[in-house]
């Protein structure tokens, strides 16, 4: 059996209907993602403490999955009509029926961060049991040590720190660095995430790790300064989050903050820079790591 996949892009008045009117004309599923992507346009559509949620992105990319039978011509047809819209871009892809928990299993092997750190995928054998290794499912939520801006951070953390240390890890996602964090020696560790999954992910994540972690969404987190803070999260969110962050971070303690492109590094540092005693940035396939002590 195979699929064929729907892709057109629309703007933020016209994404709630057309992705209502393709379900409409059949589509067995959509889904809406960011236009702007991964590009220095990303725009984030949670609200940060304090502020209202800004709404759909500006510009997004629907996707919808329509069975192989239909005439997706026809689709494009009535979308033009209803909506009033000449020669409405799109591409379509033909997908086939695959194993997809075999498929997604083996994108991911287990990623070396150091000699002596290891991100191991739960349906693999450690390659050294020596090591510290953290178990994670990566399909529960972002952070699974591939992405540059999680592996600059882990590679932070591994420098940084110590026993004793108390460390925030703010947007937690999966909880990969909170668990680092503890693995390595902290002696107590915060993550803290807007989102109710990324919590559940990091508890079963930690769980599976044998790890002792607090995680909090948003609304139920309060502020206790530690000795080492790390965000790995959009550059927009972290210019918001700035005189939070630095509130979190003891003086002389340590942050650390990743999500960031090269083109935004100056403007990130500039803002933090207003607490911390900015570092060299350090850069990891076009991501970039800002470090940092408090004033």
């Amino acid at each position: 059996m195979s699929w064929i996949s729907l892709k057109l892009e629309a703007d933020a008045c016209q994404t709630d209907q057309m992705s209502d009117s393709l379900i409409e004309l059949g589509a067995l599923s959509v889904s809406i993602e960011d236009a702007n992507a991964e590009t220095p346009d990303e725009q984030p559509i949670f609200g940060e403490p304090g502020d209202p949620p800004p709404g759909l992105w500006s510009q997004s990319r629907i996707s919808a999955l329509f069975e192989n039978s239909v005439v997706i011509e026809d689709v494009i047809t009535e979308l033009c009509s209803a909506f009033d819209i000449v020669n409405l871009k799109y591409s379509i892809e033909h997908i086939e029926e695959k194993d997809w928990v075999r498929s997604t299993q083996s994108q991911f092997d287990p990623i070396r961060i150091t000699d002596n750190f290891w991100i191991v995928p739960t349906w693999h054998t450690a390659p050294d049991p020596e090591a510290i290794n953290i178990v994670l499912d990566p399909g529960l939520a972002f952070g699974t040590g591939s992405h540059p801006t999680t592996h600059l951070c882990l590679s932070w953390l591994i420098d940084n720190v110590k026993q004793n240390l108390t460390i925030l890890d703010y947007g937690c996602g999966s909880g990969i660095l909170a668990i680092a964090a503890k693995k390595l020696g902290a002696s107590k560790v915060v993550g803290v995430d807007i989102d109710t999954q990324a919590i559940q992910a990091s508890i079963f994540n930690a769980e599976q790790n044998h790890v002792e972690a607090d995680f909090y969404t948003v609304d139920n987190y309060s502020l206790i300064p530690s000795d080492l803070v790390v965000a790995n999260i959009l550059s927009s969110a972290l210019m918001v989050l700035a005189p939070m962050l630095a509130q979190a971070c003891k003086k002389d303690g340590r942050i650390a903050l990743s999500g960031i492109l090269p083109e935004q590094a100056e403007q990130v540092s500039g803002k933090y820079s207003e607490w911390f005693i900015m570092d060299k940035p350090t850069y990891l396939d076009s991501w970039v790591l800002l470090t940092g002590s408090r004033k």
